[in-house]
């Protein structure tokens, strides 16, 4: 395992920012931390990067305690936090020549070079970092967690603020890391999520409400309910539509495009009721719960 967190507690004067909270992931794993404002994302990132202490508990980063060996911890993460700290008077390759030398990296030219290679950042590279756009200063961010090849990644809001080309350069830019490193990605756009990680950890008010991965948490639901979108040849009333057996609630769409709600499969009545009614159907799909979904419903 990459990340081991036992019983983790974090408390700030009497006000309890996570509660008891445990979780594993294993290495090679891309896991999004996924929770609203104030959850106790953050906090709990900040206690694995060894940069705040937990009040109780346990966490091991590469089979390091976070609490008795905080430097190693540090040497062995790359850590890209929510606001990213970077030095706007410096150059681009200043600044990770800079980091390198923090890392005590032997060959520093070539580590800055394969790194400003690996980010995209060839272009933009001899420009000053307040020059830069949104996106490319993450992409700065994340070439200094990186630059000396850490095992695990923890990028807190990766992807805040990017307009919607930055996000899925950055997003693609985690995906080809995540094939040779563990990566904890805190994030709110439950489509990024979806689109890169493998196991989902949830967590609210300090307490984690649910993990596993992200097929089965799209199951997690208190809401059973199967929702099919149809179109029929001809338009209908709803009065006529709310006869069929086992629809819970229709809403109509356009003339001729209705939701269905139900509790179980009813795809094949829907289409034996337009022939008996000399209707036909156009299209008929079964509407899969999205995370975030699953998520509002855990969180709210």
């Amino acid at each position: 395992m990459s990340i081991i967190v036992k019983n983790i507690n974090k408390l700030y004067g009497e006000q309890k920012a996570l509660d008891d909270i445990s979780f594993e992931i294993e290495t090679g794993d891309i896991v999004g931390f996924l929770g609203p404002n104030g959850a106790g994302k953050s906090t709990m990132m900040k206690i694995l990067t060894a940069y705040i202490p937990a009040s109780s508990g346990e966490a091991f980063v590469n089979n390091f305690n976070v609490s008795l060996d905080a430097l190693k911890v540090k040497q062995s993460i790359g850590y890209l936090p929510e606001h990213n700290p970077l030095y706007l008077d410096m150059y681009v390759k200043e600044f990770l020549r800079f980091t390198a030398g923090l890392f005590k990296i032997k060959n520093k030219k070539l580590a800055v070079e394969e790194v400003i290679s690996l980010t995209g950042l060839n272009r933009e590279q001899n420009k000053k970092i307040r020059e830069l756009s949104k996106g490319y200063r993450q992409r700065v961010g994340l070439a200094q967690a990186i630059i000396h090849k850490p095992k695990v990644l923890i990028l807190d809001e990766p992807t805040t603020g990017l307009d919607p080309n930055q996000i899925v350069e950055i997003r693609n830019l985690i995906q080809e890391l995540g094939k040779e490193k563990t990566i904890m990605l805190s994030t709110h756009i439950m489509q990024e999520v979806e689109a890169i990680c493998k196991k989902v950890i949830i967590i609210d008010k300090g307490k984690i409400v649910a993990q596993d991965s992200v097929s089965h948490i799209q199951l997690q639901s208190d809401d059973n309910s199967i929702t099919i979108q149809i179109e029929f040849g001809k338009s209908i009333d709803k009065e006529s539509l709310m006869k069929i057996e086992n629809i819970s609630d229709a809403k109509q769409l356009n003339d001729s495009i209705w939701l269905i709600q139900s509790h179980t499969d009813i795809r094949e009545k829907l289409f034996n009721w337009a022939v008996i009614n000399s209707n036909t159907v156009l299209s008929m799909q079964k509407i899969e719960k999205r995370l975030e979904d699953v998520f509002r419903e855990l969180t709210k």
